[in-house]
């Protein structure tokens, strides 16, 4: 029996639970084989590949994202807003968004993505000014051959309606509820090991109605589909609710039937310690945003005393007109230092970070029995990292924590599938330059910038 590709003389982080110092990894048909150490003799290879003494991850999983946005990145009128300045300032332009625009923000971020050791994301698309633009993602993921989760986002309430986006990327509960039937039917994948699969994504409990919600969840059972929504992310979302509602965000999620093992949330910055206890019982995740939610000053989760009370926590990226960027490493180090600076140096290591970055980002995603992690049979997505022997000058004891003190990382090698997308850190995807060409147009276009 021969594998397709062995990598050898690595560090391989297997999981929180295991590592082999010095070891090799292979993998076969998509899937890791086997793994051991190099006093193990390993099985003949079609491919072999040196680590040159590296460390070997799996593929970081990107739990929340809004990739159409790196159209409107550092957007100066809005770089110093709060939440919802930024907002405000940003839908007008975002309903200039088309097929084409889409499909090359989409290209772009996944390649970013890659770049950065992401091999699994989700992308939550909400502003829907035109039809088929989940279906422009797919062709660009596709394409480049990505682990990718859509999901189906949206808004009902306008400004005229007391909401914050403008009518024009707004849309009737039901156009959402037919468009969320139609891409269930046309790009769901259950089967595993998929490449492709879509969750229902209502945008926030301040923009879609109850109905939106109710139903979202009513059509993730019917067509076993996971749930995913922003959820106390600002104070004046406590507020809102409370005027709307009479309740909590987190009384009113409960409400619509979304405290359920199908959903996760994002940032999840607000809710009450016994909130915090009834969603992870119910079994709900959570993606933090490190990055994005320092840049705009909104304050941050408690990563660590969630997981404590059994909360499964993953990271995210979040929006590319936010953030800025798309490197799930510098959100997994963004993360560590965030949580020992809220907690001090005894509350977090890198192997939490790590662990929130790969398993959690699964549990998110309900992938978490084929990735995230680098076991036998789990899908062969992995990250060979890439650092300088200058940032690595005296880091002689410990891989793991060196791969997040010392800076940068940068993806060497990622496998996606099997299969190799970035080699030495350049993206091995054709007509990476046309695409950026376009974006450019497209960016400025939409930042109704002229010559």
């Amino acid at each position: 029996m021969t594998v397709d590709l062995l990598i050898t003389d690595a560090y391989i982080y297997i999981d929180r639970n295991r590592e082999i110092p010095n070891g090799w990894i292979a993998i076969k048909n998509q899937r890791i084989h086997s793994h051991g150490h190099s006093s193990e003799p390993p099985p003949a290879a079609s491919t072999t590949r040196s680590a040159h003494g590296q460390l070997v991850t799996p593929g970081l999983i990107n739990a929340h994202h809004h990739m159409y946005q790196n159209l409107t990145r550092s957007y100066a009128p809005v770089t110093n807003g709060t939440l919802f300045e930024w907002l405000q300032g940003l839908y007008p332009l975002w309903a200039a968004l088309d097929e084409e625009s889409v499909y090359l923000s989409t290209f772009i971020a996944m390649v970013e993505l890659l770049m950065g050791g992401c091999t699994t994301s989700m992308d939550h698309m909400y502003v829907h000014p035109q039809p088929f633009l989940i279906d422009a993602q797919f062709r660009a993921a596709r394409e480049i051959g990505f682990r990718f989760h859509a999901t189906r986002g949206s808004m009902t309430r306008s400004v005229e309606d007391g909401g914050l986006p403008p009518a024009s990327v707004v849309q009737d509960e039901d156009t959402i509820l037919a468009d969320s039937e139609r891409l269930a039917g046309k790009f769901h994948d259950a089967t595993p090991g998929a490449m492709g699969r879509v969750a229902l994504a209502p945008c926030s409990l301040f923009s879609v109605s109850e109905r939106i919600m109710t139903e979202s969840a009513a059509l993730a059972e019917k067509h076993d589909l996971r749930l995913h929504t922003h959820l106390a992310e600002d104070p004046d979302e406590d507020r809102y609710c409370a005027e709307i509602y009479g309740c909590t965000p987190t009384e009113y999620f409960e409400r619509v039937g979304w405290a359920s093992p199908r959903s996760w949330v994002a940032h999840y910055i607000y809710p009450s310690k016994d909130e915090i206890d009834r969603l992870a019982h119910a079994g709900v995740c959570t993606a933090q945003c490190p990055c994005s939610n320092m840049m705009i000053g909104g304050g941050a989760a408690d990563a660590m005393d969630m997981r404590r009370r059994g909360m499964r926590v993953g990271l995210g990226c979040d929006g590319s007109a936010s953030t800025d960027h798309a490197s799930m490493w510098l959100e997994t180090r963004m993360a560590l230092l965030l949580g020992r600076f809220r907690n001090g140096p005894h509350s977090m290591s890198a192997r939490d970070a790590l662990d929130m970055a790969t398993r959690g980002g699964a549990a998110c995603l309900g992938r978490e029995d084929e990735t995230g992690h680098l076991n036998p049979g789990a899908c062969a997505d992995l990250v060979i990292w890439k650092m300088s022997d200058i940032a690595l000058a005296g880091a002689l004891t410990d891989p793991v924590e060196a791969w997040l003190r010392c800076a940068p990382a940068t993806a060497g090698t990622t496998i996606v599938n099997g299969k190799i997308l970035v080699e030495d850190g350049i993206p091995l995807i054709a007509g990476i330059n046309d695409i950026l060409r376009a974006h450019t147009r497209e960016a400025r276009r939409i930042q109704r910038l002229t010559d």
